[in-house]
């Protein structure tokens, strides 16, 4: 059986930021990596739930065409599926939404049993928080979009 793509890229090569994961026709796959793959520091449930909500229903929210927002399995990151995407477009409109999550008051999106199937389980703070830690990774690392 083939690998899978995600399988085929060494992980212990590159840090938190923002890659391109994948092209597939017009749609791109973003790797919106929090976290250093491997290096001990994950993201517990909470932060990932809770910033998943909060990005995915701003972001589903702008102009953009979104297919699919959602968390890594490793609890590294996200990804991010964007159709027609232009990748500077696409970075500044991360950075708007993360802007968006750390100006965000009021009630977590999503937050009742109506909506979510862990909704005691959401943390607006976490959320804010997570949002401020990948901008300033963001802020401080020039992206290629490459992994290496």
């Amino acid at each position: 059986m083939d690998k899978i793509a995600s399988f085929t890229v060494d992980h212990t090569k590159f840090g938190a930021g923002l890659y391109i994961s994948r092209i597939d026709g017009d749609i791109t796959t973003y790797d919106m990596r929090t976290r250093t793959p491997n290096a001990g520091d994950y993201m517990d449930n909470l932060t990932m739930h809770s910033f998943e909500h909060m990005f995915a229903t701003y972001i589903r929210n702008s102009d953009f065409d979104i297919i699919y927002f959602g968390p890594m399995g490793c609890q590294t990151g996200f990804y991010l599926l964007v159709r027609n995407a232009d990748n500077s477009k696409v970075l500044a409109k991360i950075r708007k939404t993360l802007l968006d999550i750390i100006c965000h008051t009021g009630e977590m999106f999503g937050c009742s049993a109506e909506e979510c199937g862990n909704y005691r389980n959401l943390s607006t703070d976490a959320a804010i928080t997570e949002a401020k830690k990948y901008l300033e990774i963001l802020d401080n690392t020039r992206s290629s979009f490459k992994y290496y």
